[in-house]
């Protein structure tokens, strides 16, 4: 069983940066993917961002490209999301989630593990 706690999210301006974290408990991160989602009021929720563990192969959502840097420290347990030039549309509950099949798909419900979201706004 893994837990996995968000934290790092918070209001910021336009063109302004955060950095979200994922804590994870009960279990080692070595065998797990962790993807970044995204979902904002009204949307489906969408996967920003991924990292293998056997690799460290990384993906990222178009939109976000450039932007977003997705890096882990297995030491510590935690995978991070650095997110720079934000904008009013990345506004979103950002999640992490592990996938066991180190797969990193864009579908949510292929992720065996969630946690409880952190809210990234971004406005003037």
């Amino acid at each position: 069983q893994v837990q996995l706690v968000e934290s790092g999210g918070g209001l910021v301006q336009p063109g302004g940066s955060l950095r979200l974290s994922c804590a994870a408990s009960g279990y080692t991160l070595n065998y797990y993917a962790i993807g970044w989602f995204r979902q904002a009021p009204g949307k489906e929720r969408e996967r920003v961002s991924c990292i293998r563990s056997s690799d460290d192969e990384t993906y990222y959502a178009d939109s976000v490209k450039g932007r977003f840097t997705i890096s882990r420290d297995n030491v510590k347990k935690t995978v991070y999301l650095q997110m720079n030039s934000l904008k009013p549309e990345d506004t979103a509950v950002y999640y992490c989630a592990a996938d066991g099949y180190e797969i990193c798909s864009d579908l949510a419900d292929r992720y065996d593990y969630w946690g409880q979201g952190t809210q990234v706004t971004v406005s003037s």
